[in-house]
């Protein structure tokens, strides 16, 4: 399997330009698209299918920084566990409790505004919990997981919360 980073001209860090990914993301699709080949042998055809599929999956995954650093800690032999690993710091669980009821009280007063507020406030912790994973993917690679998960957790109640805003905006 080709590392995406290497498929791209990136280093295999967590912090990556991402023009620099969207300009390599396109020159890379405009050399393999299937498009292309579509006069070429069944075997060219079936590469060139193979490896822009390969670039789609890639830049999906080096796009998203939650989804970056898991991918660079299952580079280095660190799984995430994310499906059985669900134990988190009492802070963060107060947080994941607070964000909900907020959420709740939104939808009850029908109040966008706090919505978006929420979505402000869990963005900047997410930001902050990007600049941590940084660091710990190369020093602390096992704390680095437990950053992931609170990543993923803190994607999922986003997306939760994006949902809730569409609902009540219709």
């Amino acid at each position: 399997m080709q590392n995406y980073f290497a498929l791209f001209q990136l280093p295999q860090q967590f912090n990556i330009a991402p023009a620099t990914l969207d300009t390599n993301y396109r020159k890379l699709l405009a050399e393999v698209h299937p498009d292309k080949f579509v006069n070429g042998s069944a075997a060219e055809r079936m590469q060139s299918m193979q490896l822009a599929t390969l670039a789609n999956e890639a830049y999906q995954t080096l796009k998203q920084p939650t989804a970056r650093a898991r991918y660079l800690l299952q580079l280095a032999g660190v799984a995430t566990d994310e499906e059985n690993n669900t134990a988190m710091p009492a802070d963060f669980l107060m947080a994941q409790m607070e964000w909900r009821e907020a959420m709740d009280d939104a939808r009850s007063a029908k109040d966008i505004a706090a919505l978006d507020a929420l979505l402000a406030e869990m963005k900047a912790q997410a930001l902050a919990l990007q600049q941590q994973v940084a660091d710990q993917i190369t020093q602390a690679p096992e704390q680095a997981a437990m950053t992931v998960r609170k990543l993923q957790f803190i994607d999922k109640v986003s997306g939760d919360v994006h949902a809730l805003i569409a609902q009540l905006e219709d």
